[in-house]
């Protein structure tokens, strides 16, 4: 499922633009430009959101942008919104695979369920990239 989490951009003096998510405290990154910050925290918070679930941690509902507060020493210069795939429980389902194909599969594989998983994210992230 897909969720939109508040990011703070902020910008000192002489650095770069920094990137931090209330919801997620120490999750921070930054870039020469808010655009490379925004792109870089989206790796960001996708990676601690994904060891968040491999962890089996709670994951946070989004703070709505109105209630987003930061210190009142930060320099802050927007604040935005930042898309991130939040890990579903595991969902059992049927599926017809070529039976060589499947061989191939468990021939490479321990964890049958586990390698499709995988191959549909690389698939999925390869489209999106693509797009």
């Amino acid at each position: 499922m897909k969720r939109y989490y508040p990011a703070v951009i902020d910008k000192d003096t002489d650095s770069d633009y920094g990137i931090s998510f209330p919801d997620f405290p120490g999750c921070i990154s930054a870039g020469a430009t808010p655009e490379e910050a925004i792109v870089l925290g989206t790796e960001a918070l996708a990676g601690h959101v994904a060891l968040m679930a491999q962890d089996g941690d709670p994951i946070p509902a989004p703070t709505a942008l109105a209630e987003v507060t930061w210190e009142p020493d930060e320099q802050v210069a927007f604040v935005t919104l930042i898309p991130v795939v939040v890990p579903g429980k595991a969902k059992r389902i049927n599926i017809t695979l070529d039976e060589s194909l499947i061989e191939e599969i468990d021939a490479t594989s321990r964890n049958r369920s586990g390698f499709l998983a995988e191959a549909a994210r690389a698939e999925l992230a390869r489209r999106r990239t693509a797009a």
